[in-house]
């Protein structure tokens, strides 16, 4: 990629914007507008019976109450699985003696650089959860199979927690492992 001109146009809480003049084969140079994040880390808690935790939290950005995997923000330097493993406990109380990789997504690459590493906890004890004062959320423990028809049929729509339901879902066929 060959781009120039780039500027910070806006510096916020969470993001910055970055806006850059690319060169596209023979289409010439384009503005692009990029959201700039430092990416984040989520993780699916399993239990030992095979049923899943997810989270149920208020989304102002999109205005409605959404099921999602326990997730968030890296801080500056921290690995995503530690960052998996500090929101699994924070959001749930939950801590795990096994962590899964279940692979990394982009959230939405026309815009963001976002980079989501998504994990499973197997292994997990209930503790305390400490969410952030900001937080009000709502553990929700239901089997698989129901998490997956919840995805099919749009109750589950927040794209970490689909391909991580999807990808563990696939890591439990037959003849897969996660060892």
């Amino acid at each position: 990629m060959n781009a120039s001109n780039r500027q910070i146009i806006f510096n916020g809480l969470v993001i910055d914007i970055e806006q850059m003049e690319v060169e596209i084969g023979d289409q010439g140079r384009h503005t692009f507008q990029i959201i700039r994040h430092p990416g984040g880390a989520g993780v699916l808690p399993v239990y030992g019976d095979g049923t899943i935790a997810l989270i149920r939290q208020l989304r102002p950005a999109v205005g409605a109450f959404l099921l999602e995997i326990p997730a968030g923000r890296l801080s500056p330097e921290e690995p995503p699985l530690s960052c998996a493993c500090r929101e699994l406990q924070e959001e749930t109380g939950l801590t795990a003696t096994e962590i899964i990789p279940l692979g990394t997504i982009y959230s939405s690459p026309g815009v963001f650089d976002e980079i989501i590493h998504l994990f499973a906890a197997a292994g997990i004890s209930q503790g305390t959860a400490q969410p952030e004062a900001y937080e009000e959320i709502e553990v929700v423990r239901l089997p698989l199979d129901e998490a997956m028809e919840m995805a099919a049929d749009g109750r589950i729509s927040d794209a970490k927690t689909l391909a991580a339901l999807l990808r563990w879902d696939l890591l439990q066929r037959p003849g897969k492992s996660h060892a």
